[in-house]
This record gives C-alpha cells, sequence and structure tokens, in this order.
C-alpha cells in the first residue's frame, strides 16, 4: 500500500507539472499564430491511451489507438489532445519544428506561414522558454502558497533539553552528539534543514556551538568539508535526537541478516555502550566501522548476543522502527501573512533553485554517479501517507528541477533549442537543417542513456 500512495502521488506531480510545462509552449506558439499538431501528456509510442480533436468543428475521441484516426487528418487546423502511456514527459508536437517525433517530412515542403521555422527568431526563442518559464515560476509560486497555508517550522537550539544529534564523522572536527549549534556564520540558527544546507551547498564554515556543560566555542570547518561529508555520506550531519531501538526492517545479503539479527529485535548496547539514543547506534557501529561489532538484543525475553561485520560506511543493513523524536516542544510553526509568505516562499524558491545547482559539483564524482537515481528514487521524496503539505513541497522541488535540467544546453531538451536559436540571432545565420536533425538525435541517445543508467542504479540498489 505504501508504494502505492507513493506511486501516486508521484504520478499526480508529474502530471501536473507536465501539462503545464507543455502549455509553457502551447499558449506563446498559439500567440505567434503558429500551428499547434498535437498536445500530449506522456509520450504514446505505438499508441495512445486517449485521444480527442475537433474534425471540421465535430468533436471526436478514440481509445487505445494505434494512430490518428484517419480523417482527423483531414482537419489540419485543431490541435489533437491525447493521453500517452509512457510516463517520462509530454510533448506539444508544433508544425514545422524538428522535435521528439523526428517527424521531418514536412520540413522537405516550403515553409508555411503558419510553422515554427516561418517565425523570427525572438518569438521562436519565447515559444522554447516557455516551458522553463512555467515551471520555475510555479515552483515559486507553490513555495509561497505552502508558505501561506502551512507556515514554517523553526528550531530554536537553545530549546533542545538533548542537543543535536551530529554524524560522528563531524568528532575529529570537536563535534558530537549533545551539542548544539546556536550560530553560523554570526546568525542565529532557527532550522536544521537550514544548517545542513548552509554548510553542505552555501559554504558556510564557521559555528558557534553550545556544550552541554553550558560552556560555548567556535568551530571553524575545513572549506573542503562539504565534499568530505558527501564522500563519506555523513548526511544530514545535524538532525533533532531521537530514540529507536526496534529493528523493523533487514536489508537482504546485508551483514544483519548474515548475523541473523531478527525482526522486532530491540537493541540494548553495542560494544557494551548503552544506547539511550539513536546516534549512540550510529556511533558506536562507526566507530568500529571495517570491523565487527557486538550487539546486545531482547528477542522476547530472551537477552542475547549478535556479533556483526559493520560495513564501511558504519551501518550493518537495518531499519529501526519510527523513531520518537525528543524536544518536539522546540518545533514551532510560524505562521505568516499573505505579503510575507511571498516574501518567505521567494527565497525559499531562490534557495532552493540554487542549492540544486550547488550541488551539481558531487554529481561528477564516483560516489555522486552512483547515487543518481530514476523513477524509483523520485517516487521514495514521497511520504507513505498522503500528506498534502509534503505532496506541494515535493512538487515545487521538482518544478524547480525540471526547469533547471530542461534549460540545460543538451539537444532535445529546452536549452539545446534555445542554443541554436541564440546561434541565429547572433550570427544571424539559422543552423543547418541536418545539423538540427543530428543534434536531436545526439540528445535523444543520451537523455535515454542518462534514464538507464539512473533506473538502472535504482534497480541494482533494490536487488544489493
Amino acid at each position: 500500500m505504501d508504494i502505492l500512495i507513493k506511486a501516486a502521488q508521484l504520478f499526480l506531480s508529474l502530471a501536473i507539472l507536465v501539462t503545464l510545462h507543455e502549455f509553457g509552449h502551447f499558449l506563446p506558439a498559439r500567440f505567434f499564430k503558429t500551428r499547434i499538431e498535437k498536445f500530449y501528456l506522456f509520450f504514446n509510442p505505438w499508441f495512445s491511451l486517449f485521444r480527442f480533436k475537433k474534425v471540421n468543428g465535430v468533436k471526436k475521441t478514440a481509445w487505445l489507438t494505434k494512430e490518428s484516426p484517419k480523417e482527423w487528418s483531414e482537419d489540419q487546423n485543431t490541435t489533437e489532445w491525447g493521453i500517452g502511456w509512457l510516463p517520462l514527459g509530454g510533448y506539444v508536437k508544433i508544425a514545422g519544428m524538428i522535435d521528439e517525433s523526428m517527424d521531418t517530412e514536412q520540413l522537405k515542403q516550403p515553409a508555411q506561414e503558419w510553422e515554427f521555422r516561418s517565425k523570427k527568431a525572438w518569438q521562436r526563442l519565447i515559444i522554447m522558454v516557455g516551458g522553463v518559464t512555467v515551471n520555475l515560476v510555479l515552483g515559486f509560486i507553490i513555495y509561497i502558497g505552502v508558505i501561506f497555508f502551512w507556515g514554517q517550522t523553526e528550531i530554536n537550539p537553545s530549546d533542545l533539553k538533548n542537543g543535536m544529534s551530529v554524524h560522528p564523522y563531524l568528532e575529529k572536527y570537536d563535534l558530537k552528539s549533545g551539542d548544539k549549534v546556536i550560530e553560523l556564520e554570526g546568525k542565529e540558527v532557527i532550522s536544521i534543514d537550514e544548517l545542513n544546507k548552509e554548510i553542505l551547498l552555501r559554504n558556510a564554515r564557521n559555528l558557534k556551538v553550545l556544550r552541554s556543560d553550558g560552556s560555548t566555542k567556535v568551530i571553524v570547518l575545513p572549506k573542503n568539508i562539504d565534499t568530505e561529508l558527501f564522500q563519506a555520506g555523513a548526511m544530514p550531519a545535524f538532525s533533532l535526537r531521537s530514540k529507536a531501538n526496534i529493528v523493523k526492517e533487514i536489508v537482504k545479503g546485508s551483514p544483519a541478516e548474515i548475523a541473523e539479527l531478527k525482526e522486532n529485535d530491540v537493541l540494548l548496547s553495542v560494544n557494551e555502550r548503552p544506547l539511550v539514543y539513536f546516534d549512540d547506534l550510529q556511533s558506536s557501529l562507526y566507530a568500529v566501522k571495517g570491523k565487527k561489532a557486538t550487539l546486545e538484543v531482547l528477542r522476547g525475553k530472551d537477552t542475547i548476543q549478535i556479533i556483526s561485520k559493520v560495513k564501511a560506511d558504519g551501518t550493518i543493513g537495518f531499519q529501526t522502527q519510527a523513531k520518537i523524536i525528543l524536544d518536539s516542544a522546540a518545533i514551532k510553526t510560524v505562521k505568516y501573512g499573505f505579503g510575507e509568505s511571498i516574501s518567505v516562499g521567494f527565497r525559499y524558491g531562490s534557495n532552493t533553485l540554487t542549492d540544486y545547482v550547488a550541488q551539481f559539483k558531487f554529481v561528477f564524482t564516483k560516489k555522486g554517479a552512483t547515487s543518481l537515481g530514476g523513477f524509483a528514487s523520485i517516487g521514495n521524496m514521497f511520504p507513505p501517507v498522503w500528506d498534502w503539505q509534503l505532496f506541494w513541497l515535493n512538487t515545487a522541488l521538482l518544478s524547480i528541477i525540471l526547469a533547471f535540467m530542461n534549460i540545460l544546453p543538451i539537444p532535445a531538451l529546452d536549452g539545446g533549442h534555445v542554443v541554436f536559436l541564440l546561434y541565429e540571432m547572433i550570427t544571424g545565420k539559422e543552423a543547418p537543417q541536418k545539423v538540427l536533425e543530428y543534434a536531436q538525435y545526439v540528445g535523444i541517445i543520451l537523455l535515454l542513456g542518462l534514464m538507464i543508467y539512473a533506473n538502472g542504479n535504482d534497480i541494482v540498489r533494490w536487488l544489493f
């Protein structure tokens, strides 16, 4: 059931984003009197789930058809609307344009005034950036709406009686669980999520830390701490302290399964260190990574010992039941009026965009490449229960991601078309038709390869 709920949220989110993105192309194309032959949600290779079109003023529909009914070709002045079966995107087929359909037959004929290729370069540019513009604006609007309706969560570190949970990797820099980071670059910390982003993506390095004994210390992290944390898998670096010591799920083929750890086992200690907090478990295992650990476990009424190998990342391969978050009273929701929501939501959207761009520095590493994920990874962004606030936050994030990815100068993406249009506007010469065709082929191959690789990573992670 959890998988179905996640899949439904992903499907709805993509349907919204793809439809509005394509309308971003459709509306300016119609404004400049360019003929739109097809408007499709999702792709329809070989057959379509649904088609709709007005033929000579008469509404016609078709279900599960391999191709458009022949009589529909009699009326070329209206748009065919449809839903494909392959949920990898969508498209608007604009007359006189080389696109994903690779339909070049009409390009062999003399250009018509209603075709894309007959429009001025600046008009074609507006049509091409329309989808990206809509996705970008939509992301900001959603963030503003979420802030207005649900407010924003803030945490005052001084209210954390148990301090923060700190990843054990940071112990080498004199940071440990129980500490409270109260200032970052001289500014008060009001969100642990923002604290992690500031360090990992925004080059913040100066921390003022409040110890459990009441003393304070200023800690300066090294310039490359972002790369260190990423390579070590030490993310998030900071979080709320919690309790979670009941085993829920064992990873297949993991050291935990080999050691015969069982679901519903209660973890009592690791290497004779009692487990009070979840980070006690994390740090105890991390201290012996690559070696073996002795776990004291309560199974039913019996207390037993289990010896397990610890992986290089400080884990043994199991998940715990839902964590009991401590200091929940420190979590506060701040409400904003409409005017304030615009300012806060815009800043939220700006940070999301810049953070997404900043994290590309990790993609071009070995660990980053293997961390790429496909639809399963995207689906796991959504919670196993339907939560409208999280749904819209994830949809806003995906909208901004789609905007950025589509504007990249890759053939077959909007950004690839933009590059050729800018070339034409600067030089006054159109790119040769064959160059546009070959670029489209190259772009499609690259995108399909990336898609196969990313979804392949999901499958490998699921199997192993």
